[in-house]
């Protein structure tokens, strides 16, 4: 949690220092003679509050979430945003902080010691638990009975001197936050933001490796570290921290502040007991439990771990925090609103603002798949205040192809000032194929469009490297030679050519059985990976899956094999390969037969027998590579289930635009998982 001041009606509009300011707030509807009244919220309102919570994300292209936002009603809340110290004084409220790694456990003890631990009851609760649920069913399906259990104990332990309303429930994964506020405060909680980030193998997963080998050098060993935790020496254990390195570093958590660690590491312990590890593994001591702040009027009153609790192989973290919010003065508020109304009064509509940009083309060269670009210019105001907006061209549903993206696309900007527009062209697979054929191209025009002023014309281009990426199957095994050594047209004319040529009786050249990009990566997972752990599981590295598809797509095996390439990073190519595919391993025409024969091995074997001949050698090339891998279970760690659940989403796939079947998703795993525990 990173607790910051503010609680003023203005929290939500900021200054980004170029002139433009941010109002995420639904009240930038309301017109200026409609803020100097507020309706105070009803119980039902209170009660409901977390259905009435948005989640936003962050990012400069929500830079104005309102559906309707008028340039006067903009500039009325710009200028009280800086007369803000005017009519706002600052207030302390406590806070309580805490974290709990509960390693997939059910709650068995009342969390009484941890939560309510304090005399003063807090104002503000935010509790925070990791691996809530290890099961590969909380996973896939985001489902766990977990998560009530846990938020009921947490509800019942809250300290007893207080009723608190739950303002906001988050979990991804096996990560949840839970927020309360005293139930006085809840009528002034609004417009609750959060942000949630994806992360990991497809959006899916990312986890922290304990003890990876190249922090080695950087840590204490078991023994020297029980004797400095006996010693209650915990500086000089300290000074092995890896968090602490990382930081100084400026590799993660840059600006953020933790208070001194004075208690003894919260990992890694028997299950039940305050014994050390003592599993085969025998993990060191670790403070695997951190709460770190960042913000303005701040003070940290404890930071402390809580013995008591046993029910985990951690121990749970809590900090108490004074936090200063601005609180709004009503009588100076009304003073201020109605001076800014006045002076606006007297301001003359009529002139037309006007800005000027500092380049007008824009021109993108060698764009490839998954990678991304960016240029920039600046828009310059003159005189008059100026609304913006990227706006569609007639005919078309949005302002740009599906590959640009302009950040912000729209905004506010004062006289005098201006802002940074980045336009970035990131191509993924829902676009690959149409740029591979020809049928789009990296040419685009942008309309910049002024409230009440003229339109501006920005004119994009560049071309694209073609990829074995968004390719089609068929189309691959045609292409003997790598996609990047063929001449621009043949690309295009195999791209487009038809799935069922192959059987049509056309006999062109010498095609391949499977193409030879998917056989490079199996060789490569065959060759190295058969017995890494957790395999297709872990999440890749961004630049090692660029140097994997360049790779693939220039033909270059032995620079595969020599640039000591991560094997989850080849792995997570494999999938965002098959991904990628614009007609899937299992055709779209032969998706309804395989979910309704999916508990009907021999009928789905049947199916297969139907599919294109080269579909159908890519499908039994793969699942006779992941029964390989199952032969080395035991170290590797996969089973049937873990593969299929993997595999079913990318080798059957719901045909776009149609409606998803009810129970799709698992009928497609017990399609692949029927052939994963049948031979051939």
């Amino acid at each position: 949690m990173r607790p910051k001041t503010g609680g003023s009606n203005l929290d939500n509009l900021r200054p980004n220092g170029k002139g433009l300011f941010v109002d995420q707030s639904s009240r930038g509807q309301d017109k200026p003679e409609n803020l100097l009244t507020r309706q105070t919220k009803s119980k039902s309102e209170i009660t409901d509050m977390v259905r009435l919570a948005t989640i936003t994300v962050s990012d400069k292209a929500h830079i104005l979430s309102m559906q309707k936002f008028g340039l006067r009603e903009t500039l009325v809340k710009s200028h009280l945003m800086q007369k803000e110290e005017d009519y706002t004084y600052i207030q302390n409220f406590r806070f309580f902080v805490g974290t709990y790694n509960v390693n997939g456990q059910s709650p068995k003890e009342c969390l009484q010691p941890w939560l309510s631990h304090g005399i003063q009851a807090p104002d503000v609760y935010c509790v925070g638990f990791q691996e809530l649920d290890l099961s590969k069913e909380a996973f896939f399906f985001h489902d766990t009975p977990k998560e009530e259990e846990w938020f009921k104990a947490v509800s019942e332990s809250l300290h007893p001197d207080a009723k608190y309303a739950k303002v906001k429930f988050i979990r991804l994964v096996g990560i949840m936050l839970l927020l309360y506020v005293k139930q006085e405060h809840a009528a002034h909680i609004s417009e609750v933001e959060a942000e949630t980030v994806g992360t990991g193998i497809m959006g899916r997963m990312c986890d922290l490796v304990a003890g990876g080998p190249q922090l080695q050098d950087r840590r204490v060993g078991y023994g020297e570290s029980e004797k400095l935790i006996e010693e209650k020496d915990f500086q000089t254990l300290y000074a092995y921290d890896q968090l602490k390195a990382q930081v100084a570093a400026k590799a993660v958590f840059e600006g953020f502040t933790e208070g001194e660690l004075t208690f003894q590491p919260t990992y890694k312990y028997d299950t039940g007991s305050d014994e050390w590890d003592t599993s085969e593994k025998c993990r060191a001591p670790a403070w695997c439990d951190r709460i770190l702040w960042k913000g303005k009027n701040i003070t940290q009153l404890s930071y402390q771990s809580h013995m008591a609790l046993k029910t985990s192989d951690h121990k749970p973290v809590s900090s108490e925090f004074d936090i200063g919010v601005r609180v709004k003065n009503e009588e100076l508020y009304r003073k201020a609103l109605e001076e800014i109304v006045r002076s606006l009064d007297k301001m003359e509509n009529a002139n037309i603002p006007s800005v000027s940009l500092s380049r007008l083309e824009f021109c993108f060269q060698n764009v490839k798949y998954m990678q991304l670009q960016v240029e920039s210019f600046t828009i310059h105001n003159g005189q008059v205040p100026c609304q913006f907006e990227f706006i569609n061209k007639p005919d078309e549903e949005s302002y740009c192809k599906p590959w640009l993206n302009a950040n912000p696309s729209k905004g506010f900007l004062l006289p005098d000032s201006a802002i940074e527009i980045d336009l970035e062209v990131f191509v993924s697979k829902t676009m690959a194929t149409k740029l591979n054929s020809g049928e789009d191209k990296i040419e685009d025009i942008l309309v910049l469009h002024l409230d009440r002023g003229k339109d501006y014309f920005l004119s994009v281009s560049g071309n694209y490297v073609p990829s074995c990426f968004g390719s089609p199957i068929h189309t691959l095994c045609y292409m003997r030679e790598p996609i990047s050594d063929l001449p621009l047209e043949t690309v295009r004319e195999l791209t487009l050519m038809p799935l069922w040529t192959e059987d049509d009786g056309s006999q062109l050249e010498n095609p391949m059985e499977i193409p030879k990009e998917l056989w490079m990566m199996v060789d490569f997972l065959y060759r190295n990976a058969a017995q890494e752990e957790d395999l297709f599981q872990q999440p890749g590295r961004r630049l090692e899956f660029e140097q994997i598809r360049d790779c693939l797509d220039t033909g270059m095996i032995d620079n595969l094999n020599t640039l000591s390439l991560s094997n989850h990073s080849v792995a997570e190519a494999l999938l965002l390969f098959l991904e990628s595919l614009p007609e899937p391993v299992i055709c779209y025409s032969a998706y309804h037969n395989c979910l309704e024969c999916s508990g009907n091995y021999t009928a789905s074997k049947q199916v297969i027998s139907t599919l294109p001949t080269f579909h159908k050698n890519v499908f039994h090339y793969l699942l006779a590579f992941l029964r390989q891998l199952l032969k080395n279970s035991e170290k590797n760690h996969l089973d049937e289930n873990i593969l299929a659940s993997i595999f079913g989403s990318l080798l059957l796939r719901n045909p776009a635009g149609q409606q998803k079947l009810e129970m799709a998703e698992k009928k497609a795993q017990e399609f692949i998982h029927q052939f994963l525990c049948n031979s051939p």
